[in-house]
């Protein structure tokens, strides 16, 4: 593709007002839609140049630290590279920046050569409720919640596990993922804060999680009931999705130059857990 430029877009945004990440029938306002018809309309393009992102938000859930990729032609980046950047800060609305755009290296793919996501989740449980100024980022909980009890709790969800209980199941899709860290910290604010951090992410998956950690937190449930729920592989009508607005992806992780496309086409693979002996 010696006519083709892979440019990576380091990104962020406000979820609020948008029906997620990616572009849907009727209308509806989307973050990907947004960028690619500013990108199409600051180079006067007729085609619209479709992007790859490393994790799909829901609606509702923001993002710090997103990265996509774009192909453009090698005439187009060439022409417009130098003034790109601030073209797309006066066209794309104020919910949506775009911080860099750089030539990819060899290899890069958004998606498929990321090596972990890490998202926080926020929440109070003020009895007042959460701050008017940051309503659209926290959520309230109107119980009081043990934070210890929770870190107790997200430990044994850590590891390569397959996740099917926590997960919304997609056809042909794997649940298996590795999550790397699931930790909380309450702040001087008396928001807490949870860090999960995994290779990837199925459908609802960090929402559930921290609906499991927070009906322990709160004490209707011991430290070990989520690990029970992930061992069981199947949903518990217990195990409530939170809502979206308390979720940020903070910053998606990838490895040096030169390992991009093996990690591309490992990333590809359909995963399985290893299987125990017989006997």
């Amino acid at each position: 593709m010696s006519g083709v430029v892979r440019v990576r877009l380091d990104l962020s945004y406000d979820g609020t007002e948008f029906s997620g990440w990616a572009k849907q029938a009727g209308g509806r306002r989307t973050v990907q839609g947004e960028i690619e018809d500013a990108l199409r309309t600051v180079t006067r393009s007729a085609t619209t140049y479709e992007l790859t992102v490393a994790g799909r938000t829901d609606a509702g859930v923001h993002a710090r630290g997103q990265v996509a990729h774009v192909d453009l032609p090698r005439e187009v980046w060439a022409e417009h590279r130098p003034k790109l950047l601030k073209r797309l800060a006066g066209r794309l609305p104020k919910d949506v920046r775009v911080w860099a755009l750089r030539e990819a290296p060899t290899g890069f793919d958004a998606r498929f050569s990321a090596i972990w996501r890490r998202y926080a989740y926020r929440v109070t449980d003020n009895p007042g409720g959460v701050d008017p100024l940051l309503r659209t980022h926290v959520l309230w909980h109107d119980w009081p919640l043990d934070v210890d009890a929770m870190n107790e709790a997200a430990r044994g969800l850590l590891g390569e596990h397959d996740f099917a209980a926590y997960c919304k199941r997609r056809e042909g899709a794997t649940t298996i993922r590795t999550l790397q860290e699931l930790s909380l910290v309450r702040g001087d604010d008396g928001i807490i804060t949870a860090t999960v951090r995994a290779d990837a992410f199925c459908h609802n998956m960090v929402r559930s999680l921290i609906g499991a950690l927070l009906f322990v937190g709160d004490g209707h449930r011991t430290p070990d009931w989520p690990a029970k729920v992930l061992a069981a592989g199947v949903r518990d009508s217990a195990v409530h999705v939170v809502r979206p607005h308390g979720l940020t992806l903070e910053e998606v992780g990838y490895p040096a130059d030169e390992l991009l496309a093996a990690r591309s086409v490992e990333a590809r693979n359909k995963r399985t857990l290893p299987t125990a002996g017989c006997c």
